[in-house]
């Protein structure tokens, strides 16, 4: 199994597993982008929602947030919405499979790389094509490729939701899926862009700070 094949079942499982009673009051998807330990060797995808009441709850409570925030800023989400239901990807204690694909796969693509002293191996290092003794600038140069490989899979995951039938079948209408990453904020206008159809996310996307029209 591909690493890409095991990130879509576990997208679907999380799906099936949202709670059928909160159907109607989910508005958006949310995939929250994230690594263990801020490690780009190590990302993860926490699939999770957000509900009308959640929102609700969140502009009744006051505190200076603005209906857009209330609804759509991942600082208002419920648990739901940032710890998500399923974490998936390379993530040694939730997703121990999918810990292992993505190390093979980083392994055979040359990218990835040990810490000084992790050469002789553990659960996440050593083995065929690791390497250490990189100088920080080769390390943080496949930290970036990693982090960015990861981030487009996870935007063609939420693609292929919309254009599968997947979020229109489990809800009865379509939904957007907001993509974001607490540690690169201004990132989650542009993922959520790519991964939706436009008229799903006008109203999240009327916060974007860069102005972009719509594609």
């Amino acid at each position: 199994m591909t690493f890409r094949l095991h990130m879509e079942q576990a997208v679907l499982r999380a799906l099936a597993d949202f709670p059928r009673e909160l159907a109607s009051e989910i508005y958006a998807v949310t995939f929250r982008i994230d690594s263990v330990d801020q490690d780009p060797r190590f990302p993860y995808l926490a699939i999770g929602y957000t509900t009308e009441t959640e929102a609700a709850r969140a502009l009744a409570q006051g505190g200076g947030s603005e209906p857009w925030e209330a609804r759509w800023h991942y600082a208002h989400f419920p648990p739901s919405g940032l710890e998500g239901i399923r974490v998936a990807g390379h993530d040694p204690v939730h997703d121990p499979v999918g810990a292992d694909l993505h190390r093979r796969e980083a392994m055979a693509r040359g990218l990835w790389y040990e810490d000084d002293g992790d050469a002789d191996g553990d659960d996440e290092g050593g083995g065929e094509g690791a390497e250490s003794g990189l100088s920080e600038q080769e390390q943080d140069e496949r930290g970036e490729q990693l982090t960015e490989q990861f981030s487009e899979l996870c935007v063609d995951l939420a693609r292929r939701l919309h254009t599968d039938g997947r979020l229109l079948s489990t809800f009865g209408r379509p939904l957007p899926v907001i993509l974001y990453d607490m540690f690169d904020p201004e990132a989650m206008f542009a993922t959520t862009r790519a991964a939706n159809p436009p008229e799903l996310v006008t109203e999240f996307l009327s916060e974007d700070p860069e102005g972009q029209p719509l594609a």
